[in-house]
């Protein structure tokens, strides 16, 4: 076992969760396309996000996939907000 997956192991005992159903590769693709594309420290705000909403139920099934396209758009988004169209 390797450390991420033993400290992994070790928080989802912590905090009640079955392992099973971390998806950890979804998770790191996601907080790496969001650090790139938008600022590191947006990456575990976006992945703490994304747990709040699957624990409220009210994140999409597709939620990770929009996050990470919303994350390597970002660029673009970013600026046609700042130029208000």
């Amino acid at each position: 076992m390797n450390v991420l997956e033993e400290w992994t192991a070790l928080v989802c005992r912590e905090l009640g969760i079955d392992p099973a159903r971390v998806d950890r590769a979804a998770v790191l693709d996601l907080t790496r396309d969001v650090a790139h594309g938008v600022a590191r420290p947006a990456a575990p705000l976006t992945a703490y996000l994304l747990g709040l909403a699957q624990g409220a139920g009210t994140a999409p099934p597709d939620a990770v996939e929009r996050l990470s396209r919303m994350a390597k758009d970002w660029a673009a988004t970013a600026g046609e907000t700042s130029r208000g169209t």
